[in-house]
């Protein structure tokens, strides 16, 4: 989860067997709606078990997963590409943070202290690790929330160990859920969400203004108008990078939540171009159905 300027510099683009790979994972017919509760995958699964990710990235171990949501529809059941597998969260976790440390303060009727304000908005616009440290400790580390999580409708997101907030556990439906929580307003969901109006604005507001030098993922299916929070970390045991990427994006008029999670990329460059065509094509393919 290293943040820094250089980051955007080592994007590029990655060679064209990763760009066909996702074209080839979207036309398997990988596309559904993901279950109303989803469970969580077993341990030992892995890219391998289902045909279609063979062919996500032969030259590495890299898998993706994509969730969509149309917020213009009726629907609240995200449709699904890829396998609604377990990733770790990295460093999109940061707004699952803040949504705990905001239900924890309505609970107690007060809004934000400065100080929790001044560590908020630079982990969330700025990845600011550090900050999120502070607050996850602030939250209860994994206990906090997973109860929190509870609440927000997260049936499958388990915390990281200790202080590891990077390594959460998630699913692409979940993220899609926790977004809903953020974005869609009481008035409009059927069950309406634990965060107030003004919990959800100040998110949303964070989200949309993330640093120009993390400005990638899911924005990369809108134009210019999107909110998005992305997260990265590379594995020392292999090598190998997750990277993942949440958000609302706008396409034609139609707004929409997107979820995309990988793991297993030879280098951050690779996974991001991974996590930006397969939200094109997600949308894409969504906005057809």
């Amino acid at each position: 989860m290293p943040h820094s300027k250089t980051s955007a510099r080592r994007r590029g683009r990655c060679a064209g067997v990763v760009l066909a790979s996702v074209t080839t994972l979207f036309s398997l017919g990988a596309l559904h709606a993901a279950p109303t509760v989803a469970e969580p995958a077993p341990s030992e699964q892995t890219h391998a078990t289902a045909g279609v990710y063979a062919a996500v990235q032969p030259q590495s171990k890299a898998r993706v997963t994509a969730a969509v949501l149309s917020l213009d529809g009726g629907s609240r059941k995200p449709l699904l590409y890829g396998e609604d597998a377990l990733y770790d969260t990295a460093s999109i976790i940061k707004v699952d943070i803040l949504a705990a440390l905001l239900l924890q303060a309505q609970d107690t009727g007060r809004h934000l202290t400065a100080h929790e304000r001044a560590l908020a908005e630079p982990m969330i616009r700025n990845s600011d690790n550090a900050a999120t440290s502070t607050l996850w400790r602030e939250i209860g580390q994994a206990p906090g929330l997973e109860a929190a999580n509870k609440r927000l409708g997260l049936t499958s997101t388990k915390g990281g160990p200790d202080t590891k907030w990077g390594l959460t556990r998630t699913t692409a439906s979940d993220q899609i859920r926790l977004l809903l929580s953020v974005f869609d307003s009481a008035a409009t969901s059927k069950t309406g969400s634990p965060l107030n109006k003004e919990s959800r604005a100040y998110i949303q507001t964070l989200m949309s203004r993330i640093a120009s030098d993390q400005a990638w993922g899911v924005s990369a299916a809108s134009g210019t108008e999107y909110a998005l929070k992305n997260g990265w970390l590379q594995r020392t045991t292999s090598g190998l990078w997750d990277v993942n990427s949440v958000g609302r994006v706008t396409v034609d008029g139609h707004r929409y939540l997107v979820a995309v999670l990988s793991d297993g990329s030879a280098s951050m460059s690779d996974g991001i171009s991974l996590v930006e065509q397969a939200a094109r094509q997600a949308v894409t393919a969504s906005a057809r159905t």
